[in-house]
């Protein structure tokens, strides 16, 4: 897929890795849209602000009246709570759940009609080393995004014929506002994780592993469960 000639939605558009996504797509000549529940904070110039709650049914379909002419979809929004599954508030869950498993769902099904109808595109999912590696401390997050993963592998064989391609983007901690506590050593620069995401949209890859902590985790799941 050419980046030049797309034209983008990007969830989540206003800080972080999604910030970073939405300058580069720019930079790469993109047409972009900037989702964000709170639009009037999207400040990269050139760009044009959408109001976007992945949770709010509404919300969705309007924005995919909006940008009838999107080419690509990234699902960047997400949310971590630190929530276990098993002492952990039930509604804290059910949040997750919401935000990174059927918020990109709805999202998707928004769109993909949109995006066919233009040619077809591609959707690119924003996941996380946590698709695959379930610490108990942040049970309810690594569920959804094993969930997520589960909605881009059925998608993307559902949406080929449609010529949608879908990529799935994993990665270990970055250096955002979600991993304001980790340690500086252990987070990974969002702007290059947002490189290789685009790069690896542009050749149609179905996986892209972000840093050396998911290539190794990607690489132990064939192993017992305690390799990884």
């Amino acid at each position: 897929m050419d980046l030049k000639d797309a034209v983008a939605v990007v969830t989540g558009a206003n800080r972080g890795l999604g910030r970073h996504l939405v300058a580069q797509l720019a930079e790469r000549g993109a047409k972009v849209y900037a989702a964000a529940r709170r639009p009037e904070t999207v400040d990269v110039p050139g760009v044009i602000p959408l109001r976007l709650d992945v949770t709010d049914a509404e919300s969705i379909r309007a924005a995919a009246r909006t940008a009838s002419d999107a080419t690509l979809l990234v699902n960047n929004a997400g949310i971590s709570t630190g929530t276990p599954l098993m002492t952990g508030s039930p509604d804290a869950v059910r949040l997750e759940m919401e935000v990174n498993f059927f918020g990109p769902l709805a999202v998707t099904r928004a769109f993909a009609p949109v995006i066919e109808s233009n040619g077809g595109g591609a959707v690119l999912n924003v996941l996380s080393v946590l698709s695959w590696l379930h610490p108990a401390g942040l049970g309810a997050y690594a569920a959804a995004k094993a969930a997520a993963w589960a909605l881009t592998g059925a998608t993307r064989e559902e949406l080929a014929p449609r010529g949608i391609t879908v990529t799935a983007l994993h990665v270990g901690y970055m250096d955002t506002d979600m991993a304001v506590g980790v340690p500086a050593d252990q987070k990974t620069d969002p702007a290059g994780v947002a490189a290789q995401a685009l790069s690896g949209v542009e050749r149609g890859l179905p996986e892209i592993l972000a840093d050396e902590t998911t290539r190794h985790v990607k690489r132990s799941l064939a192993a017992s469960p305690n390799a990884a």
